[in-house]
């Protein structure tokens, strides 16, 4: 009996304990002003679950025939947060989930040795021909935008409003601490003329740093050190808040732009990915960009990200350490944060007596209807100072037999006409808007039909094509033949030029870690 009695009277005491630790528990996040918000209870979204990411399905795109479909079109993308967190999935010895690789994102995130724009346009447009390594029936075509380097006395001045996320899943290491040093990166490229203001969301949302000079650092990166992560995450009210802030400080003809800093898990306000894009769509027509920047891994919600990014007139990077911040927000500033170009379409039309099927490789949410390419009220991507935007498509030549298309079909066959157009491969035109524009204006290019060999072509060419060999493997793409890592690690090798940073070498030794 006294057994009994000393069990029970120790399993409350543990009770007590245990109540005693959640009673003191304070979530509470200070800002340099103001609390944000306080809990007693530690939030859901503070545990960490490995199988919570949540990533947006994916379907690639098919071949398709030019005498059906004679057209595709498409919105560029610059985004490259795709490459940085498949890199964090690979350098932690995980499985890369297949949807987590946009194979255009892996392809943007290197720089390429194309020509500075000539004349009024804002960037150049480079092509080059050549063999598909991974199928050896098809042909490559590579398509490249240079966007045009704008010194940064040149550029307009800023309005920026930071957006920071300190609800209580920011509290790990990669989170909010990285946060604040990525910031303060940031921070170091402002000039007097540049006003920063900073705005954070947790239980509710709330100003912590009025406009203020880029001449004022210490100011801004005292600001950003004071916050703290606590409480659930009203995403929704800090959009309407920042935007709102943004708005009030508009600088016409200036560069007006949101930085959202989140892991991305907004469960409170604007929750379901329905709202957040009706909500990003209508403050997009404020005239206000977007930046999103994508922290953490657990609970990392990168398909409301990509929302985020590709409804509002925006790009989006995952920072997955301070390396990347200063690549993104310090070498990159002007890419980054300065467009030079909004809703930038491109739409193609392949000659049928050069060309059997084709197929974009990428840029699976970012394609648009044929009629969509002359409508200015339809979104696009933007273009940021000194960017560069590639793109390829997989070509089947007419009459090579292939396992990826039908033959021998008796009533679709129709003939081309052997005397029109018979040296161009296609035709390819682009719409872009200026920054402050409200009227596209469209480009027209006549692309010859002159394949080199592989071996003759450009690094460029072989090492963006081993990039998006290698993003078709880890998605365990149907459309490829080879998926051998040594032959990826051996064509990307022969295309290793133009890398003082190292980045390329790095995506090498990626390839070399997954089997």
């Amino acid at each position: 009996m006294k057994n009994k009695h000393f069990y029970l009277m120790a399993f409350l005491v543990l009770i007590l304990v245990g109540c005693k630790k959640m009673d003191s528990s304070d979530y509470a996040a200070e800002s340099a002003d103001m609390v944000v918000a306080t809990t007693d209870e530690i939030p859901e979204e503070n545990i960490s679950d490995p199988n919570t990411e949540s990533y947006a399905g994916l379907e690639e795109n098919p071949f398709e025939s030019p005498k059906k479909s004679p057209l595709s079109t498409f919105s560029i993308d610059v985004d490259n947060a795709s490459y940085t967190n498949i890199r964090r999935f690979i350098n932690e010895g995980q499985k890369v989930p297949k949807d987590a690789v946009r194979v255009e994102e892996m392809m943007n995130f290197f720089k390429y040795n194309y020509p500075q724009p000539e004349g009024q346009h804002p960037f150049s447009i480079n092509t080059e021909l050549s063999d598909s390594p991974w199928n050896k029936n098809s042909q490559l075509l590579k398509i490249g935008l240079q966007g045009k380097n704008i010194p940064m006395t040149n550029l307009p001045t800023s309005n920026l409003v930071f957006l920071i996320d300190v609800s209580g899943s920011m509290s790990e290491e990669n989170k909010l601490p990285l946060l604040k040093e990525s910031m303060k990166i940031l921070v170091k490229e402002l000039r007097p003329q540049d006003r920063v203001s900073i705005v954070v969301y947790a239980g509710s949302a709330g100003v912590v740093l009025e406009p203020t000079s880029g001449d004022d650092k210490e100011a801004i990166m005292d600001a950003f050190d004071n916050l703290s992560a606590g409480g659930s995450t009203a995403g929704g009210e800090g959009i309407e808040l920042a935007y709102k802030l943004a708005e009030q400080n508009f600088i016409k003809e200036g560069n007006n732009r949101v930085i959202i800093a989140t892991d991305g898990d907004f469960n409170v306000g604007a929750s379901s990915d329905a709202d957040m894009e009706k909500l990003i769509e209508d403050k997009r027509k404020s005239g206000v960009f977007l930046t999103v920047l994508g922290y953490g891994m657990g609970n990392y919600k990168d398909s409301k990200m990509e929302i985020l990014a590709d409804k509002g007139n925006g790009n989006y990077a995952y920072i997955d350490n301070i390396q990347e911040a200063n690549r993104f927000l310090g070498k990159e500033f002007k890419g980054s944060m300065f467009a030079i170009a909004k809703d930038v379409k491109i739409q193609i039309e392949f000659n049928p007596k050069h060309v059997q099927a084709y197929r974009l490789i990428g840029y699976e949410n970012r394609r648009l209807k044929d009629e969509d390419f002359k409508n200015d009220a339809v979104d696009a991507g933007e273009l940021g100072s000194g960017h560069t935007v590639t793109a390829l498509y997989e070509i089947i030549p007419t009459g090579v037999e292939s396992d990826y298309v039908a033959s021998d079909l008796k009533y679709t066959k129709v003939k081309t006409d052997e005397t029109n157009y018979s040296d161009e491969l296609a035709t390819i035109k682009f719409r872009y808007k200026k920054p402050d524009g409200d009227r596209s204006i469209e480009m027209v290019n006549v692309i010859p039909n002159n394949k080199i060999s592989l071996e003759r072509s450009s690094s460029d060419f072989k090492f963006t094509t081993a990039v998006a060999w290698f993003g078709l493997k880890l998605r365990d793409s149907k459309f490829i033949s080879n998926n051998s890592s040594s032959d990826i690690r051996r064509l990307a090798k022969s295309g290793l030029s133009n890398d003082d940073e190292g980045y390329k070498a790095e995506f090498i030794r990626l390839v070399d870690a997954v089997n």
